[in-house]
């Protein structure tokens, strides 16, 4: 479907649950890609219409039979023909996002936040840190965690980790001016401009000689493959976030080789490199790479001690 009339679906739809039910309806008939957020069609569907009506998303009984005046009707059906038409994610219409559910603003300078990360952010990366965290509990004095997030982005990592570990300072790198102009707004929302320090860096080269507890990155890492293969929905976002070489993998063996001269004696780092994973084993097969569980999806992270990458890289 390339345009929808206004005229003839707004006369027969009346209710919230009315443009809901189509919503997702024309989603699944124009086999749009999920995967920005949502991974189905009624979710996509919730997201974007609620958004148009400036309501929040819980779908009681009495919300769904509201009835939509005329203007509230034309701004829910031009959401929907715009996500249709042009096949781009819901989160660059709304400009929001959620992460470690912490809500985010997003636009196309950045890819949409949907790390398994989060998951780990959540549990305060339990029990990697956790002599870490009792130390400072302990000791009022004891110096503060010092996190570094890796190619950025929206700076979501950053400032999650910043909010589940309020007692660390984080630094917030990535090559991308435009996406550190995005992090900068998501810092400056959630009131952490003293905890979250966004740096331009390639790498590693805009903080050499500083050390860090964590290192916790999802840089690019899709191979050219995976590439030149993607859904359309992919395309809306900058391609320096996604692919890294042919095997995906040319900023994770930059990580790999010099992360350990950013790692306290006890540091750790967290990447993940997703269906690059299999390359990554292949590359390295004696590295015992940890590969992490997600209890609500998600593959392909590792981590790996200071000793390790020493020992390995």
């Amino acid at each position: 479907m390339n345009t929808i009339n206004y005229d003839d679906v707004s006369a027969e739809l009346h209710t919230i649950g009315d443009y809901l039910r189509f919503a997702a309806s024309q989603f699944n008939q124009a086999e749009l890609y999920f995967g920005h957020g949502t991974d189905n069609a009624w979710d996509e569907a919730i997201s974007l219409v609620m958004f148009a009506l400036d309501l929040p998303e819980e779908l009681t009984d009495q919300v769904m039979t509201c009835r939509l005046i005329n203007d509230e009707k034309q701004k829910v059906l031009s959401f929907i023909e715009q996500r249709i038409v042009e096949e781009i994610p819901a989160a660059y219409i709304t400009n929001q996002a959620k992460f470690a559910n912490l809500p985010f603003y997003v636009d196309e300078r950045v890819l949409v936040p949907r790390s398994p990360i989060a998951e780990l952010i959540e549990q305060r990366f339990s029990p990697f840190l956790d002599e870490r965290l009792d130390a400072m509990e302990k000791d009022d004095n004891y110096t503060p965690l010092r996190i570094l997030d890796l190619c950025t982005g929206s700076g979501c990592i950053a400032i999650a980790c910043a909010t589940y570990l309020p007692g660390s300072e984080v630094d917030a790198l990535d090559l991308s001016l435009d996406a550190l102009n995005v992090a900068q707004i998501n810092i400056e929302n959630h009131g952490l401009i003293e905890q979250v320090i966004p740096i331009q860096s390639d790498v590693f080269s805009g903080i050499e000689g500083q050390t860090y507890d964590l290192i916790v990155t999802n840089p690019p890492y899709v191979d050219q493959e995976d590439i030149d293969s993607l859904p359309v929905e992919f395309t809306h976002e900058p391609e320096m976030g996604l692919g890294c070489g042919e095997d995906g993998l040319d900023i994770v063996r930059k990580i790999l080789a010099q992360g350990a001269d950013h790692l306290n004696e006890q540091g750790v780092l967290i990447c993940e490199v997703g269906n690059s994973q299999i390359h990554l084993e292949a590359c390295f097969p004696d590295v015992p790479f940890n590969w992490l569980s997600f209890e609500r999806g998600g593959h392909g992270v590792f981590m790996l001690t200071k000793a390790q990458l020493v020992q390995f890289f």
